[in-house]
């Protein structure tokens, strides 16, 4: 894994961003945001940027809580859901965009950037591949697909259709082993956008890349191959 650290980047309305960053030790293959979960920027979210750099991509994660002095949220589900609550549509675009900003000062296109995001951050993610122009996304147990995740952002249902670039979703099978049914509504509205889309449905807990060794790998290796396929 490529070492990682973190940057301070001051925004107008006078807070400061914190950016979680990587860099490749060869070349520079293009630029990936990655989006932290719910529980902000997590061991696990820092070990995606770590290995998204180690395959040669610059990373920045940012800190998307740093609003309210947070990195990571200690506490319980409804501390967590709180902190989530808190969230503004504005304000985590704003945020999404200082790290695209990042990425393009160190000279990195927008046809060669890509977003990645987990649970909160896989929402955040595709609601960003239907805002922004950019090369590729891709959204792992994105929440909210019918109900919107917060107060400030929309169902991805909603958000779907608009997406203007390739978007991968990644999903995990319902409590009961099943496919959930918003999956597919999901995947019918990807398929709206006219753009490659595709979503993949692992078992309930192989899908996260902290998971089940084997569906993790397979959860992996089809990222990276998602935006080498996308990101040229």
């Amino acid at each position: 894994m490529t070492d990682i650290r973190t940057e301070t980047v001051p925004l107008v309305d006078g807070s400061a961003l914190r950016l979680t960053v990587a860099e490749p030790v060869s070349s520079v293959r293009g630029g990936i945001v990655v989006l932290h979960e719910a529980r902000g920027v997590t061991d696990t979210v820092r070990g995606l940027v770590s290995g998204l750099a180690a395959d040669g991509w610059l990373t920045v994660a940012p800190h998307l809580y740093h609003r309210d002095g947070a990195d990571e949220v200690d506490g319980d589900d409804g501390q967590v859901q709180e902190q989530v609550d808190r969230l503004e549509g504005e304000q985590v675009m704003a945020d999404t965009d200082t790290a695209f900003g990042w990425l393009a000062d160190h000279d990195i296109s927008s046809d060669r950037m890509g977003v990645i995001g987990f649970d909160l951050g896989g929402s955040v993610a595709l609601l960003v591949a239907a805002k922004r122009t950019l090369g590729a996304a891709v959204t792992v147990a994105g929440e909210g697909i019918v109900e919107t995740p917060s107060s400030g952002l929309p169902a991805l249902v909603d958000a779907a259709p608009g997406l203007t670039c390739p978007w991968l979703g990644i999903y995990g099978e319902d409590t009961a082993g099943e496919r959930d049914p918003e999956i597919e509504q999901l995947r019918n509205a990807a398929a709206k956008s006219e753009q490659a889309t595709d979503l993949v449905v692992y078992p309930r807990t192989g899908y996260r890349f902290d998971a089940d060794p084997d569906s993790a790998a397979d959860a992996w290796q089809r990222t990276l191959n998602w935006f080498d396929s996308h990101l040229r």
